[in-house]
Formats: C-alpha cells, sequence, structure tokens
C-alpha cells in the first residue's frame, strides 16, 4: 500500500499501518510512503496514521483495495447517433482527470467523451456532441454534461480543468461552452436552438494537411461542420452537481465583435477556415500563490493569446491577457506547442506558463521568447540537476525553419539555449 507526503508536511513525519483496526508496524514507517503486508488479503481494511511530534494524528480513511493492481470502475457511454450527413457514430472514454468535488477528500473522476467522428482542426466534416461526465471511484456516475452542438469534437478544443478555483474545499470544472451546452442539472447555456455548424462552402487553404485538392491544383478547405460563428463562453461548473456556476464571454473572440469574414480571420490568425484559431490548450496555474487561476490558451501557429480567470466569491472574473498581436509581442507569435507547462521558474512562489518556445509571467507579461518553431512536445522540470533552477526541453517538427534544431534544452527562467540537437 502506498500513501502520500505533502510538501508542506513536517519531514519528520513517521506513520503506523492498521490493518481491521489492528498495528501492524513494529516500528513507525520513517523512509518511505509506503508498505508491504506479506500477511494480508484483499478483503483486510487498511488505514495509517500519522505521528508528528511523538502525537498520532486520526486514522485515515480505507486505503482503496486493487487486488488487481488496478481499479475497474464502470462506465455508461452516451448514446451514438447521426449526423445531419447521415454519418452515424458511438463514442469512447478520451481524456480524464481527477478532483476532490465533495471535500470529501477523497478524488472522483472527470472523463470526457468523444463521439467516433471526432475531427482535427484541419479536417472538415460534422462531429458528435461532446460530453464530460464525473464518476466516484466505485462507479457512481454524478453528473454529464453535454456541450452541445455548437462545439466540435476532436483532440484540439476541449481542454477541461479541474481544481479547487475558490478555496472552498471542493473542486471545480472550467471549459469552454457555447449556445446549446447542457449543464449538470439541465440548464442550457445560451441559445438552445442555434446551431452555428458550417453547411457548405469551401476557402482558399495554404496547408497540405486535410485540404482537398482541385483539378486546377488549388487546395481548398470546405466548410461542412466547421464552427466559425457564434458565441463562445467560459464556464465554471459545480464539481458535485455539473451545475453551471459562472459564464463568461471567452477571451479572445475569433474576432473583437463577434462573427468575422474569411479575410478578417486569415489576417487575425493565419488562416480562414479555423485551423489556427481553435486550437485550444489550458492549465492551471497559482498566479499569486495562494489559489488557482485558469488558464486558457488559443493558438499557437500564428497569433498567440493566453487569458488567465479567476473564479472567487461566486463570480468569473479575468485576470489578464497575454497577446502576441498587441504592440511589442510580436516576436511571441508562432511559439506556440501542442501543449503548454505551469511552473515557478524563478522561485517567487508564483506560476509562470510556458507555452512553447515563450513563457509569461505570473502577471501576464512575456518573460522570454527564442525563435524555435512547432513544438510537438516539451518537459520543463529540473532536468540538469547539477545546474540551478529548472529546464524546459522541447521536441520541435520544423527543423529546416528552426536552421536544423529537432530538439532543445532551455533554462526555463531566462529561455537562454544550453544545448540542441538535429
Amino acid at each position: 500500500m502506498s500513501w502520500r507526503l505533502l510538501r508542506d508536511d513536517p519531514s519528520a513525519t513517521r506513520f503506523d499501518v492498521y490493518r481491521d483496526g489492528r498495528k501492524i508496524t513494529p516500528q513507525p514507517v520513517a523512509d518511505a510512503t509506503s508498505f508491504v503486508d506479506r500477511q494480508g488479503n484483499d478483503r483486510a481494511r487498511y488505514t495509517i496514521r500519522a505521528l508528528v511530534g511523538g502525537k498520532a494524528a486520526a486514522p485515515s480513511a480505507p486505503a482503496l483495495m486493487a487486488p488487481r493492481g488496478y481499479v475497474s470502475i464502470p462506465l455508461v457511454p452516451p448514446t451514438g447517433g447521426t449526423t445531419p450527413d447521415g454519418e452515424a457514430f458511438t463514442y469512447t472514454a478520451n481524456d480524464a482527470s481527477v478532483g476532490d468535488l465533495d471535500g470529501d477528500g477523497r478524488y472522483e473522476l472527470i472523463l470526457k467523451w468523444d463521439p467516433t467522428n471526432s475531427h482535427d482542426n484541419s479536417q472538415a466534416g460534422y462531429t458528435g456532441n461532446v460530453f464530460v461526465d464525473a464518476y466516484t471511484l466505485e462507479g457512481k456516475r454524478l453528473w454529464r454534461i453535454d456541450l452541445g452542438r455548437n462545439i466540435r469534437a476532436g483532440a484540439h478544443y476541449t481542454q477541461f480543468q479541474v481544481a479547487d478555483y475558490d478555496g472552498d474545499g471542493r473542486a471545480e470544472i472550467a471549459m469552454k461552452t457555447a449556445d446549446g451546452t447542457v449543464d449538470g442539472v439541465g440548464m442550457i447555456i445560451g441559445d438552445a436552438k442555434a446551431d452555428w455548424r458550417g453547411r457548405d462552402g469551401e476557402v482558399p487553404q495554404p496547408d497540405k494537411t486535410g485540404a482537398k485538392l482541385l483539378a486546377d491544383g488549388t487546395k481548398v478547405a470546405p466548410l461542412v461542420g466547421r464552427i466559425l460563428k457564434g458565441p463562445e463562453y467560459l464556464t465554471v461548473f459545480d464539481g458535485r452537481s455539473g451545475k453551471a456556476l459562472a459564464t463568461a464571454a471567452y477571451d479572445p473572440p475569433r474576432y473583437p465583435g463577434g462573427n468575422l469574414s474569411f479575410d478578417q480571420m486569415r489576417e487575425t490568425w493565419g488562416d480562414g477556415y479555423a485551423n489556427r484559431s481553435d486550437r485550444f490548450l489550458a492549465g492551471t496555474a497559482y498566479l499569486d500563490g495562494r489559489l488557482p487561476s485558469m488558464i486558457f490558451g488559443r493558438g499557437y501557429y500564428a497569433r498567440t493569446a493566453i487569458a488567465a480567470w479567476d473564479y472567487r466569491g461566486g463570480k468569473l472574473t479575468k485576470r489578464w491577457l497575454f497577446d502576441s498581436a498587441a504592440p511589442g509581442n510580436a516576436d511571441y507569435a508562432d511559439r506556440g506547442n501542442h501543449q503548454l507547462s505551469i511552473a515557478d521558474v524563478d522561485g517567487e512562489g508564483r506560476d509562470e506558463v510556458i507555452y512553447g518556445s515563450m513563457a509569461v509571467d505570473d502577471d501576464g507579461k512575456g518573460l522570454w521568447t527564442v525563435p524555435l518553431f512547432h513544438g510537438d512536445a516539451m518537459h520543463v522540470a529540473d532536468l540538469d540537476p547539477l545546474r540551478p533552477g529548472l529546464e524546459k526541453w522541447g521536441v520541435h517538427e520544423q527543423v529546416k525553419t528552426n536552421g536544423g534544431i529537432g530538439s532543445a534544452l532551455l533554462d526555463a527562467r531566462t529561455g537562454a539555449v544550453l544545448w540542441t540537437k538535429p
């Protein structure tokens, strides 16, 4: 069995292990957070008691038993359906996260369901709705959120976050929503009748990926199924019920003031069919060193915009917005990755956002940027224990554009390149 020792727990903490109410550790466990009971069985009930300064704390909750090495949780997939053009689809379990949704000290699971016809941003086509469920570890479904037909399904669209944003001891869930999203108690966000999905049309496409090639060699992007118009929201949901607690206009929007033309989208984001503008990233950061904030990013191949939001006292407010399109930030465009990372890179007790080959400080100002493009993977940690501070390691797809650099290790605080590989 194993348990956790938090960073701010006393370093001299010791542990006694109990089986069915009887202590089985001859001496308190002092140098580990695990214990092997060779006389145990899968019917036993295990608890631990922490010892601090010789005083025993209250017994823990019983350990979760996993005799097969894992816990099997029954799931209830959403019912499949058919798209407007007649394509049938079903559902598969997709991304998942954990959080203490009810404040009882135990984690629950938050699971996203993707339809089998989900699409990459480069591809046209209708998709089924995206659903988000919450389950206890015993397999009880707590609620289901239906993001509705105006949120497209695909790896880059829905990045949900789970954390106790207001410090009340229970985790909330935050994600992008739209007209027709149904929360966990059946309430509808926005206009239930709105359908912003594209029905027809084509626009010029500069990229090979996902393009339709015409007889004259022209590449175009079909607009069927794409969502290029309509209101966009950010919603915080209650972890216990899935009820929408607060909703705000998503920032940054596709275009100031609402919908945009093909030319406006291409000028603003780099293309006119939402391959770049609808690539979303998200994270959770302690920007004030006290309570977590939500980080929601939009775009990384061209324009890059990152917003920080707080949920406090029942209100959702924007803390700051960093935008590569703002004056003085041009060098931060096109530096993003397929993921972001959160870390306190300067040791001030407040987190920064590492967004590929760039970083944004806890106050929303650019910290550093390096001309390394199209990052496919990255990690931020103390990767080199022989030098002080954290490092950021990344792999880049555009090796030629990067001057032959395929991977690089950077100083996470300054962006200084420590070494590179082809």
